[in-house]
């Protein structure tokens, strides 16, 4: 059954209009989804478990080359497209995604144009095809969706992600059948265009999902929208799980059930901010200051990053009130502290190698070469330590960049990210 869609334009999300009672119908009737979703993941839990364990106790211990591994989510706003574009220049962010929604068929033109907007200035391109409950219900509306967009964005898209968040039935999907729907025409039609894809973009912690998803269907990259935000810090637990234990879990799901060495995306991720109201796609606790959001983001870059699990991360998004680097309720727009942090972050730790953690009691210390110059890049998620380094500091770096009184070679540690750099 299809319902009239409902869009929320201040959080950038669709509102949940699918009555309570016709999605339970419809759960009882395809109660058999359920048996095969257990299924898929009862046969693959040992080694599952067996990988996992091998992934956790190396984890952090090995160099992981970065490259360019930074991406900023982007939307096209009408007469702003240029400053959109100059603040990716000022950050030197080469990598964006850009939402395109299944609705929206009447405005390809306007994303067309955008996209290759960014195209011209060099940024690499992914595009998410987002979908709704009509697309699942009329497939030829899907299918027609995708050979419009394949083959109208493929010169200037490199990876196409297919579908978003559809583990949550607000986005259209109820069960992993239906999203299986929509993801097998998508490959004939990438096949075609000979083009990349990028999937499933389960978002949150339901790993249980991948299994019966990837015996089903091969993407070029594996994806997730490994939001952390309901725990706090990243560092926090859930059900026992952290952001990198979560990271090895996945990891080890997917290369079992791939049977392959995946590499994995997170192409959607943020923290939504206290005081934007309508704004925030979030209520009450996930809500954090824009001084924690931008401490947030640089902890979870860098735990992902030098896991060795997780090639690439897109933040959701450059502009954005209730979550954004920016935000766009003001005029000029105004750049948030995580904008800064997320610039510091690419300008100091591309193409840079991580070569380690280092052991300690109380605070998270993990270093990074390039050639001879190295750095330390250094937090607490508890009171503020005072902490000596072994060797001699050449200078010390904020979380938004800007140089610290360095004394001697002892660092003031907290819950803000800093770079300490030695000679």
């Amino acid at each position: 059954m299809a319902f009239r869609f409902e869009w929320n334009p201040f959080a950038d999300q669709p509102h949940n209009v699918a009555p309570r009672k016709e999605r339970l119908r419809h759960h009882i009737r395809h109660g058999g989804t359920y048996f095969s979703l257990l299924a898929a993941n009862l046969c693959q839990m040992r080694p599952v478990l067996a990988l996992y364990r091998r992934y956790w106790r190396r984890m952090y211990q090995q160099e992981v080359k970065l490259g360019d591994p930074f991406g900023v989510s982007v939307s096209p706003e009408e007469g702003r497209e240029e400053e959109i574009l100059t603040l990716l220049r000022e950050m030197n962010a080469q990598k964006a995604l850009l939402r395109i929604p299944s609705w929206e068929r009447e405005n390809l033109d306007f994303y067309e144009r955008f996209a290759k907007g960014l195209f011209s200035q060099g940024v690499k391109l992914t595009a998410a095809l987002l979908q709704n409950r009509e697309d699942v219900t009329d497939p030829q509306r899907w299918t027609s969706f995708l050979e419009e967009v394949f083959s109208r964005f493929n010169q200037v898209v490199d990876f196409f992600e297919i579908g978003h968040a559809w583990n949550r039935t607000k986005w259209g999907v109820w069960d992993y059948q239906e999203y299986l729907s929509l993801a097998r025409p998508a490959s004939v039609m990438a096949e075609k265009y000979q083009t990349k894809t990028v999937g499933p973009a389960v978002i949150d912690f339901e790993f249980h999902l991948y299994p019966p998803v990837l015996e089903k269907v091969s993407f070029d990259r594996i994806s997730s929208l490994l939001y952390v935000d309901r725990m706090g810090a990243p560092e926090n637990k859930q059900y026992g799980w952290n952001t990198s234990r979560k990271l090895a879990l996945l990891k080890a799901i997917v290369d079992v059930v791939t049977h392959t060495n995946q590499r994995i995306w997170i192409t959607e991720v943020n923290w939504p901010l206290k005081g934007t109201g309508k704004y925030s796609p979030a209520s009450g606790k996930p809500n954090v200051s824009e001084e924690e959001q931008a401490d947030f983001l640089v902890r979870y870059y860098i735990l992902c990053l030098a896991s060795g699990f997780v090639e690439r991360i897109y933040w959701w998004q450059l502009v954005a009130p209730g979550y954004g680097l920016v935000d766009s309720r003001e005029r000029p727009w105004r750049k948030r502290p995580s904008y800064q942090a997320l610039k510091t972050l690419i300008v100091l730790l591309q193409e840079r190698t991580f070569s380690g953690r280092v052991p300690h009691p109380e605070a998270e210390l993990f270093s990074f070469t390039t050639g001879e110059k190295d750095l330390v890049v250094c937090w607490t998620t508890g009171p503020t330590l005072q902490h000596r380094f072994s060797r001699e500091i050449s200078r010390v770096l904020s979380r938004n960049g800007q140089e610290l009184t360095k004394h001697e070679n002892s660092v003031q540690i907290d819950g803000s990210p800093k770079y300490v750099f030695f000679k």
